[in-house]
């Protein structure tokens, strides 16, 4: 199990200009450098990837929001892995509920997580269900994302592997409510004991998990402290510089 807690920023197709893209990764930049129990990863909108390819730090990551399965060919609009790792990039997210609402499947995003792992690209498998339903038909679900996203690859690979955990009625503007640290436990050690079953406690163990959805600093003490994750998935929170360098502030004095 990874010692430091990963805290995400995915800053979706935000903000508008370089100028203030620039200014916010700075100002994450600056909490980050001096939080050496914690793993910052910004992940900004493709376009602005080539700007903070220069300045990362040791504890300031830069992510793709996502990403082809192919290095190299006609595929217009594509990014490729070969692409990311080039521009510094460390960290990618994978199989983002948005992104499988546009039609992308779990085979595509097996594909995507093994061309990730080809370019030593650290892959952030994001899961979840529409609605939490009380006969439990959503652990099934969850079940089937994680299965056939990861396919048949080998433990051995996983290494670069981390799980997402984002409940898409608790993701957006207009969702009703965060999850409950209570229940995320739950959801955590449901999805251990999948990873166990596919392949051994040891491998289930050593992969982190983090909690995306409604993420605020409000609530980030409680999931990190109480929800068996091992960092968290920002969003919304992640565009404004004063909230979100509370969240890594608190997530500093996480043990």
């Amino acid at each position: 199990m990874k010692t430091k807690q990963l805290i995400v920023a995915n800053w979706k197709m935000n903000p508008r200009t370089p100028k203030e893209a620039r200014a916010l990764f700075q100002s994450t930049k600056r909490t980050a450098g001096h939080l050496t129990k914690v793993q910052t990863v910004v992940c900004p909108p493709a376009v602005f990837l080539g700007l903070f390819s220069p300045l990362v730090s040791r504890n300031c990551f830069l992510g793709a929001q996502d990403m082809f399965w192919e290095k190299e060919g006609a595929y217009t609009g594509k990014i490729s892995p070969a692409q990311l790792h080039a521009l510094n990039v460390s960290y990618v997210i994978l199989g983002h509920s948005e992104e499988r609402a546009l039609g992308e499947t779990n085979e595509d995003i097996q594909k995507k997580i093994r061309a990730a792992f080809e370019y030593r690209l650290n892959a952030i498998l994001c899961i979840g269900e529409k609605e939490r339903d009380h006969e439990g038909h959503y652990l099934s679900f969850l079940k089937e994302q994680i299965k056939k996203s990861l396919g048949k690859i080998p433990g051995k690979e996983l290494g670069r592997l981390i799980i997402a955990y984002e409940p898409i009625w608790a993701i957006g503007a207009l969702a009703k409510k965060a999850d409950t640290p209570r229940a995320l436990l739950e959801i955590v050690i449901f999805i251990r004991k999948v990873l166990s079953d596919m392949y051994d406690k040891s491998i289930a163990f050593q992969i982190s998990i983090l909690y995306g959805g409604s993420v605020n600093a409000q609530n980030a003490e409680a999931f990190l402290k109480d929800g068996g994750v091992n960092g968290l998935l920002v969003g919304r929170a992640s565009l404004d510089t004063k909230e979100f360098t509370e969240i890594l502030k608190i997530t500093k004095q996480i043990k």
